[in-house]
């Protein structure tokens, strides 16, 4: 980590951050109203999008864009995010297109991928301006969707891909395949194929367990299956996992981090693996997964005493 006394680290001059935010909510707009004022009078340039623009009392200094696409943050060194966990996804989404570090700033309910919360809007600031931060990465997931043996779509996913039926009165009727051998078949309402980041987001749940995210693995998490066999899976990061809709079964469809969809025609076969392309995070804080776990499920931990000294 960087701290404040490092050469040049205060001067702001030529260095720009992304700001993205969910104007919808109020506390968005005041929270980015401040972080804008905070970088700005530290001499660190900002740009957003055109669209976010319009609704943030933002001055004319602020450098606006119109497309979100990546190459908009091309000379940023840091994106930060404001919003809950539907918002930091998006931001995930630029992150990993750009190779730009993502800080995310909870105003949501949960928000695991985040690394602030609303009350340490001045603290982040100070953390941005001084580059007082490290630099993590998160791995992701790489998805292909297979009809009769042709790649038809191509996807990725930070915390999940889950194939889901689209009846609600009809199971999806699936096979589940690790590394080209079949392992159970059953009907069920989906799967999830998530990352250790995504354990605590749809796959937690769908009863699936906690993962820490330093731990490099795949899991496969029935959803509500009909039958004896139906347990959640770990496996090696190198493995291949796959999905396959059966011919008989009504069509499923395929949602990535709950913000992509593509539809699942009858006997679709949707294959996931490690992805290539890291998200890769800004982290403020030394503190452990688990201390991070107890204060976001706000678990009971009165009478710990501590290991002996």
């Amino acid at each position: 980590m960087r701290e404040a006394g490092d050469t040049d680290e205060a001067d702001g001059a030529g260095r720009t951050v992304f700001l993205l935010a969910h104007t919808g909510r109020p506390a968005a707009v005041r929270s980015a109203e401040l972080v804008v004022q905070g970088l700005l009078k530290s001499g660190l340039g900002v740009r957003v999008l055109e669209a976010e623009a319009r609704d943030l009392p933002l001055p004319s200094t602020v450098e606006r864009v119109h497309e979100a696409t990546a190459d908009v943050l091309d000379g940023c060194e840091l994106i930060v995010v404001l919003g809950g966990d539907g918002t930091l996804l998006r931001g995930a989404e630029f992150a990993r297109a750009s190779g730009v570090p993502m800080l995310g700033v909870n105003l949501g309910r949960v928000g695991f991928l985040a690394e602030a919360e609303r009350d340490d809007l001045d603290k982040v600031v100070d953390r941005v301006v001084t580059r007082s931060y490290e630099v993590e990465e998160r791995m992701t997931l790489d998805v292909l969707v297979r009809d009769n043996g042709s790649v038809v779509h191509a996807d990725w996913a930070l915390n999940e891909a889950a194939v889901q039926k689209v009846s609600p009165e009809r199971m999806l009727e699936v096979v589940l395949e690790i590394d080209g051998r079949p392992v159970s078949g059953f009907g069920c309402d989906g799967i999830v194929c998530a990352t250790p980041t995504g354990s605590t987001a749809y796959a937690f749940s769908a009863g699936g367990p906690v993962v820490w995210p330093e731990v490099e693995a795949l899991l496969m998490v029935p959803i509500s299956a009909h039958a004896l066999f139906a347990k959640p899976l770990i496996t090696s990061p190198s493995s291949v996992l796959a999905v396959e809709v059966q011919p008989h079964t009504p069509h499923g469809v395929l949602w990535c981090d709950g913000r992509r969809t593509v539809e699942l025609p009858a006997g679709a076969r949707v294959e996931v693996r490690r992805g290539a392309v890291p998200v890769r995070l800004a982290r403020l804080h030394h503190a452990s997964f688990t201390d991070r776990l107890v204060a976001k499920f706000a678990l009971p931990v009165s009478g710990w005493r501590g290991a002996p000294h």
